[in-house]
């Protein structure tokens, strides 16, 4: 490879890595839609479950998320054994994502030990957002960036609400920061 590149080539390769991570994404929409209707249907169902059927221990349904713990990563061991190139734009994703995921851990935590969970779903929301919006920024897919900033509005709608409510803005929020992109990437590869 040259070690001086033009502005033209520079931006080639750029535009180039791009491509190779919107590619990548696409073909790790898995994720998104994974994890999108997993969380859409514990929300909707323990919304279900606290609302509708006064069930004091509505918040089981999240255990529903073990075996998609156990899905991604057994399907992200297959991807490295598969995929040997790597980009500067994947590893960024990939960290970020990972970042995200501790962020969650470690929220749930906080939420746990101070502030309880009657305030959780907020933080959760905006948590969403920054994944998402961020994701979109560096692959430059506006339906990611839409749902990010969608999902900060909702965390700032939801506080105006009681808990209960507040667990169908999380629904909204999953549906435009996960299930929603994720359709659209394979529609976008298309």
């Amino acid at each position: 490879m040259q070690d001086n590149l033009s502005p033209q080539q520079s931006l080639a390769l750029i535009q180039s890595m791009i491509v190779k991570a919107k590619s990548d994404l696409n073909q790790n929409r898995i994720y998104f839609l994974l994890w999108g209707w997993i969380t859409f249907t514990a929300i909707l169902v323990q919304f279900f479950l606290k609302v509708a059927m006064n069930y004091p221990q509505h918040y089981l349904v999240w255990l529903i998320t073990i075996p998609a713990v156990i899905i991604t990563i057994f399907y992200a061991k297959k991807q490295q054994k598969e995929d040997h190139h790597r980009t500067y734009i994947g590893d960024s994703m990939g960290f970020l994502w990972m970042g995200i995921g501790i962020s969650f851990f470690i929220l749930v935590f906080i939420i746990s030990n101070s502030i309880g969970w009657l305030h959780a779903w907020p933080f959760m929301i905006l948590m969403y957002g920054l994944g998402t919006f961020v994701s979109g920024k560096i692959l430059q897919f506006r339906p990611l960036v839409v749902g990010g900033i969608i999902n900060w509005v909702l965390a700032c709608a939801c506080t105006f609400f009681t808990y209960d409510y507040q667990i169908l803005f999380a629904a909204a929020a999953i549906l435009t920061s996960y299930i929603i992109p994720g359709h659209l990437l394979r529609n976008n590869n298309k």
